[in-house]
């Protein structure tokens, strides 16, 4: 089983954008109203599609609102992310910290309002 989470957006042109240079996402698939992207290495899709497009059922119109949704993202090495994103000029929502569990992330927002938690996860001890 695999998941592709898809977020209806009118801003399909500032998504494929931010996606690709801020995260150096590649593009799986494109037309006019559809844009289907892989992160580098292509472990995870996700997709964008115009709102109340005639092809698609009335359950995939309707626009999303801008909140209540997030992805993380697991990286290798969280600090050089982080040093790369600010050089680029990226804006920083949560700046970089640790967690009391361990777990050291930053946090963007992407054109459509979905905050992006960036992290690198503390290693799992094992007994």
């Amino acid at each position: 089983m695999k998941l592709n989470a898809g977020i209806v957006t009118t801003k399909i042109a500032e998504t494929k954008a931010y996606y690709t240079k801020t995260l150096g996402f590649g593009i799986t698939f494109e037309n006019e109203f559809y844009l289907l992207m892989h992160t580098p290495g292509r472990g995870a899709e996700i997709s964008f599609l115009l709102p109340e497009h005639p092809s698609q059922q009335p359950l995939f119109q309707k626009p999303f609102k801008g909140q209540g949704m997030f992805l993380t993202i697991e990286v290798e090495d969280v600090d050089k992310l982080y040093k790369e994103l600010k050089k680029k000029g990226t804006s920083i929502e949560i700046e970089l910290r640790d967690e009391p569990w361990g777990d050291r992330h930053f946090a963007i927002v992407d054109p459509n309002g979905i905050g992006i938690d960036l992290v690198t996860y503390a290693p799992v001890e094992r007994e």
